[in-house]
């Protein structure tokens, strides 16, 4: 695959310095904060707040997310950056994107410019700052995307300046998306747009990051206004209903995951064809789709998915 090696000559020293001070303690502080930008943990808290806190909050967040994630794999397929230790083997990779993955395998590790953790962390975070309101959850959205950040290049998977870039493009969309929101007559000209702009990828982008976020992005914006129409669920106040609603929830989107995989044998799963592409994109869709629209229609039908005292 075609990529670039392009960087500012303090970001190598700073990156090697960093790395050759780091104790063995530190690197896994750094392994661990990173988790706060990915997938499984962003899951986590954004199925939380739709299906057991609130509803408008967690669509509020899940926007955002789903307009950055489907966005930037356009710019980092442009781009073309090579990983710092792709580049530089002075460097050292110390948590690989796909583990399973050869580390040198850009179509499975991504391009490095800008950084999805650490514009993950800025939108999710800040998305749910601005919310709430709160100022410990202000301070907390700052320093947690911050560490993310810093955690990247310390583990040597991301440049300085692709930190940069992820902070600052996360910090455009927690301010733009909610503001076109307000300015666009119906919420589906919004999934249009964005999913019109979303299609230029499947022309030129080469990594499997774009195809994952599209399908989930499709699914997402489906399953919303699927929800709005026929399901409208309502919020619980019931704890136990809360905790089983998440861990039924994680299950499903799991489970969903490994199911779907099961008809393709995984040497196609893992290729970079067109097919393959395609594949993992509407997988991505149906498991979104059915965890946030369809799942949702047993919340108010199974009296441990709902809040019973109220309802009687």
């Amino acid at each position: 695959m075609t990529a670039n090696a392009f960087y500012l000559p303090f970001e190598v020293d700073l990156m090697t310095w960093l790395q050759s001070i780091m104790p063995a303690w530190m690197t896994s502080v750094f392994y661990y904060i990173s988790m706060f930008g990915e997938e499984l943990i962003l899951v986590g808290i954004l199925g939380f707040l739709y299906w057991s806190y609130r509803k408008e909050f967690g669509k509020y967040v899940g926007t955002q997310i789903m307009t950055a994630n489907v966005l930037f794999p356009l710019v980092k397929n442009i781009a073309l950056r090579k990983r710092p230790y792709m580049v530089h083997s002075e460097i050292k990779c110390l948590k690989a994107v796909d583990s399973k993955a050869d580390i040198m395998d850009i179509s499975a590790q991504g391009y490095s410019f800008p950084s999805g953790h650490s514009l993950n962390s800025t939108v999710v975070y800040g998305a749910i700052a601005r919310y709430t309101k709160s100022k410990i959850l202000t301070v907390i959205a700052f320093v947690l995307p911050l560490l993310v950040g810093i955690s990247r290049f310390a583990l040597g998977v991301h440049y300085p300046t692709d930190v940069l870039a992820g902070w600052a493009a996360g910090v455009l969309i927690i301010f733009l998306v909610p503001w076109l929101l307000k300015k666009l007559p119906k919420e589906w000209v919004y999934f249009a747009i964005v999913g019109t702009i979303g299609l230029a990828g499947f022309f030129y982008c080469k990594t499997t990051d774009f195809y994952t976020s599209y399908g989930m992005l499709v699914g997402y914006f489906l399953a919303i206004l699927f929800e709005e129409h026929f399901v409208k669920f309502s919020d619980t106040k019931n704890i136990l209903a809360k905790i089983l609603r998440l861990v039924i929830g994680i299950g499903l989107y799991l489970g969903l995951n490994e199911l779907l995989k099961l008809p393709f044998p995984k040497d196609f799963l893992s290729s970079t064809t067109t097919a393959s592409f395609l594949v993992r994109t509407a997988r991505y869709m149906v498991i979104v789709f059915l965890t946030v629209g369809v799942y949702p229609l047993l919340f108010d039908r199974l009296p441990f998915l709902h809040d019973w005292k109220k309802k009687e």
